[in-house]
């Protein structure tokens, strides 16, 4: 016979004790509903994904990606933590700060700001206010001016904010006067676009490319204190550093800087080592020159979604910034048959960090190295063609300057008829296409199959009927024009590379014709 269990409620009797009790039994119950709370978010998000399933494929990446995210507005802090650890859970306030020169328009730098915002939400913060100045150029001791400076202290104590970003890369002298005058920590946005890029980082070669920029990110921002600052004086009597003055050695934040260069050292032959196996998978296409296309564009353009529209490869999507980092390379056909690859490349960003355009640079051969440069960009974004020029200063920067380029816009189904002409106007020759709907990606897959250079021989030939092997090599890697069946076997005539030529006339039986 079974004993029956107590309640806990039931087996205390002084009273300060049943509070205790009744206190970890409510938390208990908090964290149900904060678990309770993820499951709904994580169900609304997959209703707002739902009509996309089908368009995007399974991306697992997703559901591992949702359970990290911190929800704001979340808190297990307890009244009393006597009985019960407590860690308090919510998300970094942040304030925005940006300066602008009577060059610049209010409306460009509104734009970089809204940028900021939208970067900061990403790493995984709360924008509560921003600042922004007018000036000839920003102040070379604390970025913004005096008056604002003070003002800026204000706000950030008024809100209880817990970080600074300024929409630029500070000077490590700037960042560490605005500190001084602010009172919390103080960061740019190249140090937030380097978070998020550790966030998202997935392949071994991603991890390391970010370390590396990270790194070098770091390196004239080290900082020492206390006695980590002692250094060695010298037997310089005359100057008053005779005996007695010299320190215990080599200071901490020298040791820091060599330990930085041996790990940036080691992450370089590390990245090095992966390029033998991307060129080996280059190689197999190349001996057979099979085309190769590159999506490139500014960041949260659309490019994943075109990616699994065309070739339902499943890569993750979200409505984030830099949700893609490591590239994706699939398969595809044009209409008439011939067989091309498409690579999702990691996108762009005006201001981009040059430590991340040099750490990335192997990702980018990827670009470089293909025969048409797919450039998408946000149809309904309000400034288009800052976004385009800052896309075709990183690919001059990562040598695909000279790679044949199409304009794509995404997103038309957000966009009105007026919307299009203008863009039209922005880029005669473009397409239009929206992922969503579908709508003039089959336009654009016509189109890729117009620019892809075409095969250099014509030939002839009749491949034994044994030999099928053949018959679907030609399919699979040269565009098949007539196909006919005689005694000898199946006669096909085909354009084709002299590679896929060569292979077809080593294995055929007779009539053999090159054009």
């Amino acid at each position: 016979m079974s004993e029956s269990v107590e309640h806990p409620r039931d087996v205390v009797e002084d009273e300060v004790a049943r509070d205790a009790v009744e206190r970890i039994l409510a938390a208990d119950d908090v964290h149900a509903g904060v678990r309770a709370f993820g499951g709904r978010a994580a169900a609304l998000q997959d209703e707002r994904t739902a009509d996309g399933g089908e368009r995007d494929g399974e991306q697992f990446d997703r559901e591992e990606r949702a359970a990290l995210r911190r929800v704001g507005g979340l808190s297990t802090e307890l009244a009393d933590v006597t009985e019960v650890e407590y860690r308090q859970v919510r998300l970094e306030n942040v304030v925005l700060i940006g300066v602008y020169t009577p060059s610049d328009t209010l409306e460009d730098a509104e734009n970089s700001m809204r940028e900021l915002a939208a970067l900061a939400e990403t790493a995984g913060a709360v924008v509560l206010d921003g600042l922004l100045q007018r000036r000839p150029h920003p102040d070379p001791a604390t970025y913004l001016g005096r008056g604002k400076v003070q003002e800026l202290a204000d706000v950030v104590a008024a809100l209880g904010a817990d970080t600074v970003v300024a929409d630029t890369e500070l000077a490590p002298s700037q960042r560490r006067a605005l500190e001084d005058a602010v009172k919390v920590k103080v960061i740019d946005r190249t140090a937030v676009i380097l978070d998020i890029f550790s966030q998202h980082a997935k392949s071994r070669e991603g991890k390391a490319q970010v370390e590396l920029a990270q790194l070098q990110y770091l390196l004239p921002r080290l900082r020492g204190w206390g006695e980590s600052m002692s250094r060695q004086a010298g037997g310089q009597v005359g100057a008053g550093n005779g005996m007695g003055s010299r320190g215990p050695g080599e200071t901490k934040i020298e040791l820091d800087r060599r330990r930085i260069h041996s790990r940036m050292a080691r992450l370089r032959t590390q990245i090095k080592g992966f390029a033998p196996a991307r060129e080996a998978k280059r190689a197999n296409r190349d001996r057979y020159q099979v085309p190769s296309v590159a999506i490139a564009g500014y960041t949260n353009a659309g490019k994943s979604s075109l990616l699994n529209r065309i070739t339902r490869a499943g890569v993750l999507v979200e409505n984030t910034l830099f949700a893609t980092l490591d590239p994706t390379v699939r398969r595809s056909r044009t209409p008439d048959g011939r067989v091309f690859t498409i690579a999702d490349t990691v996108g762009f960003v005006r201001n981009l960090p040059h430590q991340l355009v040099e750490a990335f640079r192997s990702t980018l051969e990827e670009v470089s190295a293909s025969d048409l440069v797919l450039h998408v960009v946000d149809g309904s974004h309000p400034d288009p063609a800052s976004q385009i020029a800052t896309v075709r200063d990183v690919l001059g920067e990562a040598g695909a300057r000279d790679v044949p380029e199409l304009i794509v816009f995404t997103k038309s189904d957000l966009i009105d008829d007026d919307r299009r002409i203008l863009l039209r106007g922005l880029e005669a020759d473009s397409v239009f296409v929206s992922a969503r709907t579908g709508e003039g990606v089959e336009e654009l897959i016509e189109e890729i199959g117009r620019r892809l250079p075409e095969p250099e021989v014509e030939l002839e030939v009749v491949i034994p009927y044994d030999r099928g092997d053949l018959v679907s090599f030609a399919h699979d890697r040269a565009r098949v024009l007539e196909t006919s069946y005689d005694e000898a076997g199946t006669r096909i005539r085909v354009q084709a590379s002299e590679a896929v030529a060569h292979q077809l006339e080593s294995g055929a039986a007779t009539g053999v014709v090159r054009s």
